[in-house]
């Protein structure tokens, strides 16, 4: 008799990051206090199998104050483990781990500085151009008057 597979689909843990990263976004916004914070943003969540710990990546829109909201975050994590366990319908409420991801900020100033020496080179190839375009100009007007 053949064996019915389910769905491949999420897997639990997957589900229960997404739900928490749903979550701990929205109580950081409205119930953590500290300025260290300011406006960050949770890009991931990572559940151990056992749900015992979650990882959070997050970034901060101000790039020079992530260590800072990572620090108050940390300190944070006992009060938002208890506000998310209200809000979870699990057994344990995971221990909470934040971790500032710069990523994004260093992909876009890479991305600057590539445009950058791209406009750079364009600008170059374009002074060539016209100098290689004034030579011939000038090389051919005279002869060619004088030829005809």
């Amino acid at each position: 008799m053949p064996q019915h597979s389910r769905p491949q689909g999420f897997a639990r843990a997957d589900r229960v990051g997404e739900q928490i990263r749903r979550d701990v976004a929205m109580l950081i916004r409205d119930r953590v206090k500290d300025p260290r914070v300011g406006m960050i943003t949770v890009l991931d969540v990572e559940v151990s199998k056992d749900f015992a710990h979650a990882k959070i990546w997050f970034d901060a829109l101000q790039a020079d104050q992530g260590l800072e909201a990572q620090e108050a975050l940390n300190h944070a994590a006992g009060f938002l483990r208890r506000e998310l366990g209200h809000l979870l319908k699990l057994r344990m409420t995971p221990a909470l781990h934040f971790f500032y991801d710069d990523t994004q900020s260093r992909g876009n100033a890479l991305s600057a500085l590539i445009s950058k020496a791209i406009a750079s080179d364009r600008h170059a190839d374009e002074e060539e151009a016209e100098e290689v375009d004034n030579v011939d100009e000038g090389a051919a007007s005279p002869k060619g008057a004088a030829e005809s």
